[in-house]
């Protein structure tokens, strides 16, 4: 079962405050869900494990940003959800 909205908007606050150790937690219970994958790759491109990242977004089918930057993934999985 995937990730509701709730718990990806958990996700997101963790990620807005820089603990992608507590954001990992929870998306790494959620391989299905293109948002939770998404998220899982940010995750990534804030510990600093590009290959990692570029698998996640694979699976969101995503296309992986030249230049990965965490903030701006960030703001775009935000509206994503509908928070800003």
């Amino acid at each position: 079962m995937g990730l509701g909205k709730a718990k990806l908007q958990s996700v997101l606050a963790h990620l807005e405050r820089g603990d992608w150790q507590a954001a990992h937690d929870i998306v790494q219970k959620d391989e299905d869900s293109p948002l939770a994958c998404w998220a899982h790759g940010i995750v990534h491109i804030m510990e600093g494990d590009l290959p990692n990242a570029r698998y996640w977004y694979g699976q969101a089918k995503r296309t992986f940003p030249a230049k990965p930057s965490a903030p701006a993934e960030i703001s775009a999985l935000a509206a994503a959800l509908g928070e800003k």
